[in-house]
């Protein structure tokens, strides 16, 4: 069962696997709480929340402006485009003068909800800072998503090699070859969190003048379609991503002229992944891109 890759989410088949690897395994890890991780997880999920709020706040508020005004309006408005709308409309009946006092608090709650998130983004960016990570460098991460990196992954030192966290984050494909047909399909195992961290920097890849919009194009040169050539970026990006924080980590971990420092220890919210052989690293640029190629201009 262990071999074939099959119910490994079941509840049974993690148990005994744990209970294999404490019997046969010398040499483990500890694994212990940070505080410090627990923080960023706490403020990632916030910021995730204020995300959501924000996002339905912009909905509700486009479907009144649709009924007050004629033709609607656009979708992203400012706070000072919508009250400016808002002034211009003066209904007479009951209902319509529910929807424009609706409107205008939808306003000021939005107004309410940006300035959460760019304190939220501040205290983020603070946290990120002062715990030595460098993902902030990356193109295409935020305060938020660096948070969510550090927190959900804690000790990357637990990650024997880059295949192993893409497996776990889910950006390794799973082998579907069937006869002379070689293929590979999405998993939609691992962190789905990060892996809608390594998902977003793709997509801010793909819209600017980047070697991962170069990597996507040569992709669909080779024949892939879209989803396949964008599955096989954020797979680089992962690599890139698990670089990237084992550096910090080693540098976290030697002090001053080179004498060690302080040690992580392990704060894995989840257990150690394992990996089938469909789900390796990927050979060739994976592991020798230069590393400047994926970091921000700024």
């Amino acid at each position: 069962m262990f071999s074939t890759g099959q119910g490994r989410k079941t509840d049974p088949v993690d148990a005994h696997s744990v209970a294999l690897a404490g019997l046969h395994s010398s040499g483990l890890r500890v694994i212990a709480a940070d505080d410090a991780s627990v923080a960023l997880r706490l403020l990632a999920d916030r910021r995730d929340e204020l995300g959501v709020a924000r996002s339905q706040t912009i909905n509700r508020r486009y479907r009144l402006l649709l009924e007050l005004l004629p033709g609607g309006a656009k979708k992203f408005l400012s706070a000072a485009q919508a009250k400016e709308m808002l002034a211009g409309v003066r209904p007479r009946d009951i209902a319509g003068k529910t929807r424009r006092r609706l409107a205008a608090e939808m306003v000021t709650e939005l107004t309410q909800i940006d300035k959460r998130i760019k304190s939220a983004d501040a205290e983020l960016k603070a946290l990120v800072t002062s715990a030595g990570s460098s993902l902030l460098q990356l193109h295409g991460i935020g305060p938020s998503g660096a948070a969510r990196l550090l927190g959900d992954v804690g000790d990357i030192a637990r990650f024997a090699d880059k295949g192993r966290f893409a497996s776990w984050n889910g950006a390794a494909p799973l082998d579907a070859s069937s006869g002379d047909q070689n293929r590979h399909r999405l998993s939609r195992a691992g962190n789905r969190r990060i892996h809608r961290v390594l998902h977003i920097m793709a997509i801010v890849a793909l819209r600017n003048d980047t070697e991962g919009r170069a990597c996507y194009r040569r992709k669909l040169a080779a024949g892939k379609t879209t989803m396949e050539a964008l599955r096989c970026l954020k797979r680089r990006l992962s690599d890139v991503v698990c670089q990237q924080m084992c550096t910090d980590a080693k540098r976290a971990q030697t002090g001053p002229g080179g004498h060690p420092g302080v040690t992580l220890e392990s704060s894995a919210p989840d257990p150690i992944p394992t990996v089938s052989t469909s789900e390796q690293s990927l050979p060739g640029p994976a592991r020798h891109e230069p590393r400047t190629l994926f970091l921000s201009a700024s």
